[in-house]
Parts: C-alpha cells; structure tokens; sequence
C-alpha cells in the first residue's frame, strides 16, 4: 500500500508532549485529529531524526523535525446516495459546489449518511481522491453544518495535493458574509482594546489568536494567546447596518488560516457574535423598537448561524489558471436581510 510523508516543524512554545505538539503543529491538509496521530505514534509511524517515537509523552522542543507516514486509505465503505448538488464547476480534476446550509461535509458517527461526501460518490461513481482519508475522500476543507456556501473538492489526488498545498501556503482566497450583532466600528476604544484586535488600512478589523479547543468544553473552540493554539488570523469589514439605531450588521470576513469555527470564534470574541449562532452568539437580542415588527420575527425564526461562504479562489492545482466563484447568498439569509432592510 502506498503512503504519504508529512514533515512537521514544531513551533514556538510547543506542548510538552508529542502528541500535542504534533496535534497543535500538523499541516491542516494532512487532517489529522489528534486521536489518529495517537493512534499512528503507537504504530511507529512517527520518526525523529529516524528515530521511532512511539510514546505519545515524550518531549520535543521547538525547531524539531518530525516525519510522520501516513498509509494512503483504502477503499472507502461510505455508500453514494443520490442527493441533489448544486455544482458551479467541474473537471476531471476537481468540483466547486455551493453547500446549503444543515449538510455536514462528510460522515461521522453523529451523522453517518446524508453528507456531502455520499452524495459527490453517486454523483461521480466513487472518482474521488483518497488523500482524504476513507472518512472524507476528496475533501481538502470543510465549512459547518450550518454554514452555507461554496467548497471546492478533489476528484484526483494530484489535485487534492495541489490545492492542500494552497490552503497551507493560505493563498486560497475565502469570503464569507455573517450578520453579527452590533456594529463593530473600527473607532471604537473598547473594540481597539481587545487582545489580538488591530486596525488595518481602509478600515479593516484584524483578529488574531491561537484558536483551540475549549479546556472545559470539547464541543467548543477557544481563544489563546501566547503560542497557545493554532495561529489563526481573519480580516473583517463592514458591509452594511440595520436598525434604527443600528443594533445589526452585515460583516465580510476574509480568512487567512481556516480553522474550525474560526469567523464565529474570532467575531463572539471581538463582542459581537453572529445571528443565531448557538455556540458562540451568546444571548444578545436587539432591541424591539430599532426593528421592525417583520424584522424582529424573521430573526426569531432563523435557527442557524447567519454564516455564508460567498467567494472561493484559488489557482487550478494542474492547470494553474487561477480560478474564481461566488455564490448568492441562500433564500433564508436572503429573506432576512430584506426584512432587515425594511
């Protein structure tokens, strides 16, 4: 069976323990929970300078170098199910689709059917790259269940290679729209007094931090500083407000890294979290008189995170053209802001 080599370089202020510096270190596209690198340590698949580490406690030190071998996946079990895509684009290389929101992008145990992945398999009759994993063949990214918008999919595995290594080298453009609560203004003392907030030129807010999972909380991500974490960086920019005066607003939000829950941790954090976002929004509502009657019943209804991928681009991984997309935002969003509007 065929395997792929992946180098890791651990960074500064590392974890004492391997397995979660190399959980904290590992390149996003190599995907790779910290529960597999457990699983591939204890294999001996975990080399240091040629030596096997096979002890998940050992200690490292920054500047390490670690190799790590990872035997490429079998045939995939996951059933295709014939479940209607909106494809913007497709070769023989790869597929931009546009994910409605309530689709999880590949099986787990909570959701074992029903994902994006079964339904690409009976779309392309199992042409899907393995570098995945036998969990997520062709997935090089993924948004949240709840998240609508465009992802882009390897159908071979010269393309998921490719795109991994735009992803990593955070080249890839990505855009998302999100409705938050408030109105971050850039002026704003108590917004330039957050840690990891900065002001960029045309207004632009720059969010900064380590992002990982909640200490007390597993389901949650959280803020770190300090080398805590992984490096995550999104830009956001306003687009519109609503309310008089205004209690809501429209936010571009342009991600350098992409890590989980990353646009909803990193705006909650800012203090001002997006429209129904469960985790992460907290309890705020706006007041009843800055909306309108309509306004304010459509923004009780809306049960997800106001959180849509609206722009993708990225240069083909075998062409090299550069490729772009965008994608409307859904008919539930849509009808929101229009509510908002009036």
């Amino acid at each position: 069976m065929s395997s792929t080599l992946w180098r890791v370089v651990i960074g500064a202020h590392p974890p004492s323990r391997l397995d979660k510096a190399l959980a904290r270190d590992v390149p996003e596209a190599a995907a790779l929970s910290r529960t597999r690198l457990a699983r591939l340590i204890a294999e001996g698949a975990v080399r240091r300078g040629g030596e096997v580490l096979d002890n998940p406690k050992v200690s490292v030190a920054e500047g390490d170098e670690i190799e790590i071998t990872v035997e490429d996946a079998a045939e995939s079990h996951i059933g295709p199910e014939d479940i209607a895509l909106d494809i913007l684009y497709e070769d023989a290389d790869l597929v931009v689709v546009d994910k409605p929101a309530g689709m999880v992008v590949h099986p787990a145990p909570g959701t074992p059917s029903g994902t994006l992945v079964n339904a690409l398999l009976h779309h392309f009759g199992g042409a899907l790259s393995g570098v995945g994993g036998a969990k997520r063949p062709g997935i090089v990214h993924r948004i949240d269940k709840d998240t609508s918008g465009l992802l882009v999919v390897a159908k071979s595995d010269r393309a998921h290679h490719g795109l991994a290594a735009q992803f990593e080298r955070h080249s890839v453009i990505r855009s998302y729209l999100a409705l938050v609560h408030g109105v971050p203004d850039p002026a704003d003392p108590r917004l330039r007094g957050v840690r990891g907030v900065s002001i960029e030129p045309g207004n632009v807010i720059c969010i900064t931090s380590g992002l990982a999972r909640h200490k007390t909380d597993r389901q949650r991500q959280a803020v770190y500083f300090d080398g805590q974490g992984r490096h995550a960086i999104t830009r956001a920019r306003l687009v519109e407000t609503f309310g008089s005066p205004p209690t809501l607003a429209l936010m571009e939000c342009r991600l350098e890294t992409g890590r989980t829950h990353q646009i909803r941790v990193h705006m909650a954090h800012a203090g001002h979290g997006l429209v129904g976002d469960p985790v992460y929004g907290g309890r705020r509502k706006p007041a009843a008189k800055a909306l309108s009657a309509e306004a304010m019943e459509r923004l009780a209804a809306f049960d997800r995170q106001a959180l849509h991928a609206a722009e993708l681009g990225f240069d083909h991984p075998v062409t090299g053209a550069p490729m772009h997309f965008t994608a409307p935002l859904p008919e539930d969003m849509a009808q929101l802001l229009a509510a908002l509007r009036g």
